[in-house]
């Protein structure tokens, strides 16, 4: 498990993790992560989060299961309770996705609490590709905040999470329309630009082949 200690100024996060010998730096955080990912697995989605000017990437888990029960069971671990019962609204009422019929576990792999907004799109592919059965691409990362309407709202330090996305090998990232609209943000890696929930459905849709 990974321990956030501030020190020096409040901009300066290193990140510890116990050993017999006692907490130990860890020098790539978020390689550290993502070891022992899953590979192309229904309900998995990786993020990259600030935390403080060091950007994190995290990944973040979903299992959505039917229930026999009367009130389904929301268990979050990571992720805020209240923000994930708001992003379940949001999938139910925008998309008309019936999780009202399923127990929802949302985990957040490592002992990472994200508190920023900019893990919604993440959370909601994690909690779609495990309704739906559908495995999120292996290399494909998500960032932005939802708004009540659906939207996909602007986040703050994109380039920041844009380049260690790439540093850890990530070839496509999903990121706010309205970000890029701010600015030019220089990347290896595709971009795709999103406004709304509605346009992450097709990434979870797999392609039809053309007949020769």
């Amino acid at each position: 498990r990974c321990v956030k200690n501030r020190y020096g100024s409040t901009n300066e996060i290193g990140v510890f993790e116990m050993t017999d010998e006692g907490l130990a730096e860890v020098e790539n955080p978020s390689e550290m992560l993502l070891a022992g990912r899953p590979q192309n697995t229904p309900g998995n989605c990786a993020v990259c989060t600030m935390e403080g000017t060091r950007p994190l990437i995290a990944e973040i888990q979903a299992l959505v299961s039917a229930t026999a029960f009367p009130a389904p069971r929301r268990t979050s671990n990571g992720i805020d309770y209240n923000r994930l019962c708001l992003i379940l609204a949001v999938l139910e009422k925008r998309l008309g996705l019936r999780f009202s019929q399923n127990d929802v576990y949302l985990n957040v792999i490592g002992g990472m609490h994200l508190d920023e907004p900019a893990s919604d799109v993440a959370v909601a592919m994690a909690l779609i590709s495990s309704l739906a059965d559908r495995a999120v691409p292996d290399d494909l990362i998500a960032i932005g905040e939802l708004g009540l309407s659906g939207e996909c709202r602007a986040v703050s330090g994109l380039e920041y999470r844009v380049k260690e996305a790439t540093r850890l090998g990530f070839r496509r990232a999903v990121v706010p329309a309205r970000s890029l609209e701010k600015r030019q943000i220089k990347a290896e890696i595709e971009l795709i630009p999103i406004q709304s929930i509605f346009e992450i459905l097709r990434l979870l849709v797999p392609q039809e082949k053309k007949e020769c």
